[in-house]
């Protein structure tokens, strides 16, 4: 879909639609201009078909110029805020779908507190992501290929430059979620650990970032045994990815971001259950959430910024080699962990990842960025996304972050009453503390490989994939949750 401004009131465009976002019982204009919007809703409101309520949508034929159809969309009456536009942007892309219309124009909310900037921003989210359709392995129905819009016009007379700039933020953000999307959605024998190697490398060659990737003997040198061991079992080989992006002051500490790349994940010899071990190609969706991210970053060019970002990658399968119940193996940093179910390998991977990382470039602050419990969704649904944090002022700023692109967060609690759960007597920690916290304790033994650098763990197990159904995020498959609150994030980040 592309994107553009234009000074055309949207009433004068000659497009198959024309999408007006209206406030419940606001008043619009002149009932009496019968060929124009205005006209049409005063009609409609008095006819009782149609009041703005949320969600409401009034579509109608215009017999005169311009657009072929006009659709209102209720906006409710509580003033609408960034997250408010997406969704009823989202809400008329869906419908203006089914109506086959190529080209569509919006105009923007009315009276609306927002700035120029974060309205067009809001328009285009909403607008790409509810676009969004996984088709590449399914053929299309017969009428499909009509339901595509290829172009949408943001209606503004001043067409002023923040309106511009806006759509050019909104786009970058909201494609590096679809990315991720697609990262997440293909299948385990697709998307393997050498996928992320492919697609980082592409980056390298086609934009300004750089890029690494260790393989077996890199990762058997630096004593990787967490990342090395989950492998065991797998007939694929393991990646480390790592992209970096520089510009501006040499000597700054990097932001260090480290997804989790599960490719699949069966649970090694403690299998998975049968019933929806398919969803297991989703346990990478970290990995998806930080390499897209980089790659939004690279096109926003931002200044004085660096940002590192690892992506651990391997399958864990239960093949004759596999790591069992009851091993010890050692991460790169030399602690031992007693492994006491394989299918907790997403902390081993990471912890191999954070150690190396920290150590290598000596970051300002950590985030990471995993589909590591089922505990998360046991506690917060598929809602919220569980974050846990060694600092106050690093959480803060994410958790701003996510409430402006619409991704909220809710903090759990870290302490040494937590962390004792992961006492071993045979190791220097076991891989799992029991059930009670389960989230917690998770974050927990990552912690003891950040010490005392400022970090950030976002749990994303419940909202990477069956996230909570929004009218730009779909009812099934990945969410692409993280990456706009991760750009939003660094845009904002002074390091």
């Amino acid at each position: 879909m592309d994107i553009k401004v234009s000074k055309s009131a949207a009433v004068d465009c000659r497009v198959g639609l024309a999408v007006f976002f209206v406030p419940e019982n606001s008043s619009r204009g002149k009932e009496s201009a019968m060929t124009d919007a205005d006209g049409f809703l005063a009609l409609a409101r008095k006819s009782g078909d149609f009041s703005g309520r949320d969600g409401e949508i009034l579509t109608c034929y215009n017999p005169g110029s311009g657009p072929d159809r006009i659709m209102f969309v209720g906006c409710g009456s509580d003033p609408l805020d960034a997250e408010g536009v997406r969704l009823a942007s989202g809400r008329a892309i869906r419908a203006a779908a089914k109506l086959k219309s190529p080209q569509v124009v919006f105009t923007p909310l009315r009276g609306s507190s927002l700035s120029p900037v974060l309205m067009a921003e809001a328009l285009c989210e909403g607008a790409v992501l509810a676009a969004y359709r996984f088709n590449k392995y399914r053929k299309p129905d017969d009428d499909e290929a009509e339901n595509e819009i290829s172009e949408l016009i943001i209606s503004s007379p001043s067409a002023t430059v923040s309106m511009r700039r806006g759509v050019s933020l909104g786009m970058i953000k909201a494609r590096a979620a679809c990315s991720a999307r697609d990262m997440a959605n293909e299948p385990g024998n697709v998307w393997t650990p050498e996928a992320f190697a492919a697609v980082a490398r592409n980056l390298e060659k086609n934009t300004g970032l750089t890029c690494r990737v260790f393989g077996e003997k890199e990762m058997r040198k630096a004593g990787m045994g967490g990342l090395l061991g989950v492998n065991q079992g797998s007939g694929k080989p393991p990646r480390l990815v790592v992209l970096e992006y520089q510009q501006g002051r040499k000597k700054m500490s990097p932001l260090l971001l480290v997804g989790k790349g599960l490719t699949f994940d069966s649970g090694g010899i403690s299998l998975k259950p049968g019933a929806g071990m398919e969803e297991m190609k989703y346990d990478m969706c970290g990995g998806a959430c930080v390499v897209a991210v980089m790659a939004a970053i690279a096109e926003l060019a931002p200044e004085n910024k660096h940002i590192i970002a690892l992506v651990p990658a391997t399958e864990n399968l239960p093949g004759p080699d596999a790591l069992k119940p009851g091993d010890i193996i050692t991460i790169c940093d030399g602690t031992t962990v007693e492994v006491i179910n394989t299918d907790a390998e997403g902390r081993l991977i990471l912890a191999d990842a954070l150690a190396w990382g920290i150590k290598k470039y000596k970051p300002g602050a950590v985030i990471d960025v995993a589909t590591l419990t089922g505990a998360a969704i046991i506690g917060l649904g598929h809602h919220r996304t569980a974050m846990l944090s060694n600092d106050d002022s690093l959480a803060a700023g994410i958790t701003a972050a996510g409430d402006d692109t619409g991704e909220p967060l809710w903090r759990l609690p870290l302490g040494k009453e937590y962390a004792k759960q992961l006492k071993s007597e045979v190791a220097d920690l076991k891989n799992v503390g029991g059930r009670p916290a389960g989230t917690i304790t998770a974050a927990c033994f990552l912690e003891k490989f950040v010490k005392d650098t400022p970090w950030v763990h976002l749990d994303i197990a419940g909202t990477a994939w069956g996230y909570t159904e929004k009218s730009y995020i779909p009812g099934s498959g990945a969410s692409g949750v993280g990456v706009r609150t991760l750009i939003e994030f660094i845009r904002n980040w002074r390091g």
